[in-house]
């Protein structure tokens, strides 16, 4: 970006979240799977301090044997590990115009980490749910004002959703605790969804016999053409394709410098809705493509690496990729505008100067 952002100066509010949450810096690309300290953040309202000695997970609603669990006794049941991309629904707000005015971000909200943690499904089964049973919800510790009314995070699957065996109830993050920021001592992690749906700092899962209506479920993380519309929820996540930025960036505006020759971009690409089958490069805007090799992925729910070889002469470049899945969903050119600045997986940019310079 080069100064002042498409929807205008950034407001106070905004500089406050941004100061408070962070996304990963595209250089962490190079790595299959993201340090903690690196993988995006998103915080609504404040982290809380939670002593895991006391703590208590309770499992109520419209099932047969309510639960209290201890972390120890969710420790205790069975483990597994999984690789799992997650990104935040408003990953590229900061590029629509007008701007939707929240947390800014461009495109570095994502991360793939190795949680632990125990299937979802394994402690339904053991609360049983009940005949009328349709959707769970899940309610964190974190309490904030949204919409003038005091309230916890919560959210809600449907009983489908939430009855994946990949869904966990995580108390690792790449082998070491959940940290403060991740949901210590447990989140829920739901492959394949934006990240609005891993609820952290979890505290409490109540099987519903009707949809949730929370601020968080009927009012946020909708797809509106107008604040008006009532929307659609946001569930799984869009493709995408993310490059790890080549050469030497220019401070402040990261433009890339680098010299002619045969140059490799390398990247990773997924998508929350099936495995991507294509990512293609452009070196000119998007008005000619080539076809990218595509390497490995830590685990089926997680980023697929990507490479590409160009051979660069002098001149000023705009990179662009591109990433398709197998349903046939692909990444726009030109991003559809909402009114909560959700799912805007238009194909990144990134300038770059080439010269015969050693950059």
């Amino acid at each position: 970006m080069d100064g002042e952002s498409p929807g205008g100066g950034i407001t106070l509010e905004e500089l406050q979240l941004a100061a408070r949450n962070h996304g990963m810096p595209l250089e962490a690309l190079r790595s299959p799977l993201t340090p903690p300290g690196l993988h995006y953040v998103l915080t609504h309202y404040d982290i809380p301090e939670v002593d895991p000695t006391t703590w208590r997970l309770r499992v109520e609603g419209h099932v047969r044997r309510p639960l209290e669990l201890s972390l120890r006794e969710v420790q205790a049941l069975p483990r597994v590990t999984l690789a799992v991309t997650m990104e935040c629904a408003g990953n590229g707000r900061a590029l629509l115009a007008p701007r939707p005015l929240s947390q800014p971000w461009i495109h570095e909200a994502v991360g793939t980490a190795e949680w632990s943690g125990t299937p979802l499904s394994k402690l339904l089964d053991r609360a049983g749910l009940g005949s009328n049973a349709v959707e769970v919800s899940f309610e964190g510790l974190d309490r904030g004002v949204e919409a003038g009314i005091s309230q916890h995070f919560e959210r809600s699957l449907p009983v489908r959703e939430a009855a994946r065996p990949e869904v966990l109830l995580a108390y690792e993050m790449n082998g070491g605790p959940l940290p403060p920021q991740h949901g210590f001592p447990l989140r829920l992690v739901v492959p394949g969804w934006y990240g609005m749906a891993s609820v952290k700092w979890l505290r409490r899962i109540t099987v519903l016999a009707e949809p949730f209506g929370g601020h968080q479920q009927a009012v946020a993380y909708r797809l509106r053409a107008t604040e008006e519309d009532e929307g659609t929820p946001l569930s799984r996540m869009s493709p995408r394709s993310l490059m790890v930025p080549p050469g030497i960036p220019e401070f402040p505006s990261r433009v890339r410098h680098l010299r002619s020759g045969r140059v490799r971009i390398d990247g990773r690409a997924w998508s929350g809705w099936a495995r991507v089958v294509r990512v293609d490069v452009s070196p000119d805007g998007g008005r000619s493509w080539g076809k990218a090799t595509l390497g490995h992925s830590p685990g089926e729910h997680a980023w697929i690496g990507w490479s590409f070889d160009w051979e660069a002469t002098p001149g000023t470049y705009e990179l662009c990729s591109r990433a398709t899945d197998e349903t046939g969903r692909t990444q726009p050119l030109d991003p559809e505008w909402n009114a909560g600045g959700y799912a805007n997986n238009e194909v990144q940019r990134l300038r770059v100067i080439v010269s015969d310079d050693r950059a």
